[in-house]
């Protein structure tokens, strides 16, 4: 079943991960990039834990426990620079 599955599931992510991309470049606002490229990177961890699963290998698993990490980092940094201006008090 996995078999059947994974490569359309894989797809679906791609089309999302291009369509992100599409409102990241094209965003109308600051608000809607930050939204974006969060987006974005939820949706680049989702397309690494398939292709683990697809390929068999634990290490893309860990790759995606590292970006999760350094992305909701980045999605505070760019939270608290939109809200007052400045990242560090």
């Amino acid at each position: 079943m996995t078999a059947l599955v994974l490569p359309w599931a894989i797809g679906a992510v791609g089309l999302a991960l291009l369509l992100t991309l599409y409102r990241l470049l094209r965003g109308p606002g600051a608000v809607d990039r930050a939204l974006a490229l969060d987006t974005l990177y939820v949706n680049t961890i989702a397309l690494l834990i398939m292709l683990g699963i697809a390929i068999n290998d634990n290490i893309y698993i860990e790759v995606a426990l590292v970006i999760a990490m350094l992305g909701f980092v980045g999605t505070v940094a760019l939270g608290r620079y939109l809200a007052r201006g400045e990242v560090v008090e």
